[in-house]
């Protein structure tokens, strides 16, 4: 028995060995845990000797379980924990940007930017799990240092896709923080001109006084590569800029990398999703009907916007769902619930995004154009209404609406100020609501262009991601280079 239990023992070291093991370090947000976590998943399914374990904060841990759990539990996928630094000012165990009131979201910024707060803890981990591969989130930019420190590869692993990444990395080197420019122009872009006023730019390129985000984030030219959840086929002429113009010394387009059932509201989940009410809800209307409203797990939405947005829904008369991520203390407009009936659902609690977007009775989809949530609008062929609010998201309704062409701004240009400041971000009326609700949804209309358009993305991206696909090949081909790497230092050890 002793003889068989270490032989058992040695067998399991020796796997170990071999076995190419990845830490993972995703920044504090769900809508980068969710990526990176996928990423992991589909790391294992690429290489049958691939271990990777996902780096988090305990409080994010459920983030992660939940995500795991909707995929059967991969057995190569571990969960690693490291203490979130101490912040002045952040209520204990609040250790993520989807739980963070707005007025407390910048400390998790400030946290996940400084050195000196955040990379001892992931270092101290990244030493203890000896890993040969580092694959880390574009805020902690020291884990290059670490990763070359302990000789092995840095992946940057991009959460947000090669348009808007390199949109930024343009604006970032024009001087668009001076008052005197209103309206910024991407230079040296591909494809139609890439024009944004100055109030829609993520608020580090409109007070560079404060801080150049560029020189917080991850020196990707100092990486072994950079890896992006999107694909060639969503953005070919953005992904060959990267590949031409030595952004990177090596690029891998490995998306679209989501959970075929991740959640759009809570961080944990945890509800199946055909025993989700809004699913029920769904079956009983006509086809490509309703409107899903979602503006992900970091948008504050004031109680006057809310209001207004409700008129609208009521005044378009059109099927909707609404999910509100925090509703806070507003309520709906006196009578509204009784006046729209079973035509409306709000849903302030968990909500499967991915399922609801999949249903045959959603015909157009309200998005702030957070970088997941077009991924999985384009993965199920449903066209857009865009409603930008914070960080790029401005910048990729631009690929959405002039690039792409799926979908439609909801509030035109001059109706008012749109601004990545709340403050400054002018209530959306009603009337505006109403009618861009009802003239996309109008049959032969706007919408059905945009149906037409993303029908085919969708089919185009999920070729990618199949055996064989663009992606696909990517990914192993990342799993391939990170394992040559670790031989040649094998040799020279």
């Amino acid at each position: 028995m002793a003889s068989a239990a270490a032989a058992a023992a040695s067998a399991t070291t020796s796997t170990n060995k071999t076995m190419l093991r990845v830490l993972i370090f995703p920044f504090f947000a769900t809508s980068h845990i969710e990526p990176f976590t996928e990423l992991a998943v589909r790391l294992v399914a690429a290489g049958p000797a691939v271990e990777a374990t996902v780096a988090v904060t305990p409080a994010n841990v459920p983030v992660v379980q939940s995500l795991l759990r909707r995929r059967g539990q991969p057995e190569h996928v571990k969960i690693a924990t490291y203490p979130f630094p101490a912040v002045d000012g952040l209520p204990e165990g609040v250790e993520n940007l989807s739980r963070a009131t707005e007025a407390d979201a910048w400390r998790i910024d400030a946290a996940a930017l400084s050195e000196h707060l955040t990379r001892p803890a992931q270092e101290a981990l990244a030493r203890a799990q000896s890993p040969d591969a580092v694959v880390t989130d574009v805020h902690f930019a020291w884990n290059v240092r670490v990763a070359g420190e302990l000789g092995v590869p840095c992946v940057a692993f991009s959460a947000i896709g090669a348009f808007s990444t390199l949109a930024l990395h343009h604006l970032e080197r024009e001087d668009v923080d001076n008052g005197d420019v209103d309206v910024a122009t991407v230079p040296q872009f591909p494809g139609p001109s890439i024009r944004v006023p100055r109030a829609e730019l993520p608020e580090f390129l409109r007070g560079r006084g404060r801080y150049s985000m560029i020189s917080k984030i991850v020196p990707v030219e100092d990486c072994f590569c950079q890896a992006m959840n999107t694909s060639l086929e969503l953005e070919r002429q953005y992904c060959e800029m990267y590949m031409l113009h030595g952004y990177a010394k090596r690029a891998y387009f490995v998306g679209p990398l989501f959970s075929s059932s991740s959640p759009s509201h809570s961080p944990a989940g945890g509800v199946d999703d055909q025993q989700s009410p809004c699913i029920g809800w769904l079956d009983s209307k006509p086809g490509r009907s309703v409107v899903y409203l979602c503006f992900g797990s970091l948008t504050h939405v004031s109680d006057a916007q809310l209001h207004q947005l409700a008129l609208g829904l009521e005044a378009a008369g059109k099927p909707f769902l609404w999910v509100v991520r925090d509703t806070g203390n507003w309520t709906p407009p006196e009578g509204w619930s009784e006046r729209v009936g079973d035509r409306g659902l709000l849903v302030t609690a968990w909500a499967p995004q991915t399922a609801i977007l999949g249903h045959p009775a959603v015909g157009a989809f309200v998005t702030h154009c957070g970088w997941n949530s077009v991924l999985e609008t384009v993965m199920a062929g449903v066209p857009v209404l865009t409603w930008p609010m914070v960080f790029e998201q401005f910048i990729t309704e631009r690929l959405v609406t002039e690039v792409l062409g799926i979908g439609e701004r909801l509030w035109p240009c001059g109706a008012g100020l749109r601004s990545t400041r709340h403050e400054e971000h002018e209530v959306v009326p009603a009337g505006d609501v109403a009618r861009a609700v009802t003239a996309f949804m109008l049959p032969g209309g706007a919408g059905d262009a945009a149906r037409s358009r993303v029908m085919d993305l969708a089919a185009k991206c999920r070729a990618a991601v199949a055996e064989g696909g663009s992606s696909h090949r990517d990914l192993r081909r990342l799993v391939d280079d990170l394992m040559e790497a670790r031989a040649k230092k094998n040799c020279l050890a």
